[in-house]
């Protein structure tokens, strides 16, 4: 009898091709029988932002973190040759071209095949997220259960 193999990923970073990078590689290891975690953290926590604005009580800063950040993985820009958002415009055309699925069509099938999509709760309260304005039917956790999840992992990955 094998052992449950388990993958964790770390995301750090709010550029859409990063998170689709880190989705691609989380559903492979979904598709491959891996319990799969992402641990969203600083700005990978907007690939769970949603799209809509979504009104709750903040205060200045946190409106402010709120205003400079994408909504939503589909508004995340490029990490390289973003060139005011005319990067994003052509590779998404390339990735039609090539029947590639989107970052928020990745998360989707993420949560479908059960990957464990996680909002780091410390990072939450430094950027002033609350769980009303983040996806549906994701965890909440701090960097303890990361580690939790990334010790008995086979692959951890920070991007």
């Amino acid at each position: 009898m094998s052992e449950q193999k388990k993958t964790t990923i770390v995301l750090f970073s709010g550029d859409y091709d990063k998170a689709m990078a880190a989705y691609i590689i989380a559903n492979g290891a979904a598709a491959y029988d891996h319990e799969v975690t992402i641990f969203h953290t600083f700005w990978g926590l907007n690939a769970l932002r949603k799209d809509q604005q979504v009104d709750v009580n903040k205060g200045f800063l946190e409106k402010m973190f709120g205003k400079m950040m994408p909504r939503g993985a589909d508004k995340m820009g490029l990490s390289k040759m973003n060139y005011g958002g005319m990067g994003k415009k052509m590779i998404k055309d390339v990735i039609k071209k090539h029947n590639v699925t989107e970052l928020p069509q990745l998360i989707e099938l993420a949560q479908e095949q059960e990957v464990k999509l996680v909002a780091c709760t410390m990072t939450m309260d430094l950027l002033g997220l609350q769980k009303e304005e983040l996806l549906e039917e994701i965890d909440y956790a701090g960097v303890a259960a990361y580690l939790g999840d990334a010790e008995d992992g086979n692959v951890n990955l920070f991007i």
